[in-house]
């Protein structure tokens, strides 16, 4: 586990090995895990907006909400690892 200090956001620990989104923990900082959701909006066939959530009911409403505003683009929402968008 990593630990990661910031003035603006309190301590951030990194768990990559259980469950998937952000959790708060006693001492005010938070977990992030693993897996993350990426919400793609594409439209005519070119990547339009990309938006990362920590759980997949997030990302869902997102899209759901996205769908009412822009019933013309294609939304694609998929598990990633945490890995693959922090270095």
């Amino acid at each position: 586990m990593t630990k990661f200090k910031d003035e603006g956001y309190g301590t951030i620990r990194w768990n990559l090995a259980f469950g998937s989104g952000l959790k708060e923990q006693n001492d005010g900082g938070a977990v992030m895990n693993e897996t993350l959701w990426m919400c793609d909006q594409m439209r005519a066939g070119q990547l339009y907006t990309r938006k990362i959530f920590d759980t997949q009911a997030e990302a869902q409403a997102f899209m759901r909400k996205m769908t009412e505003v822009e019933p013309d683009a294609i939304f694609n929402v998929e598990a990633i690892q945490a890995m693959q968008v922090w270095n």
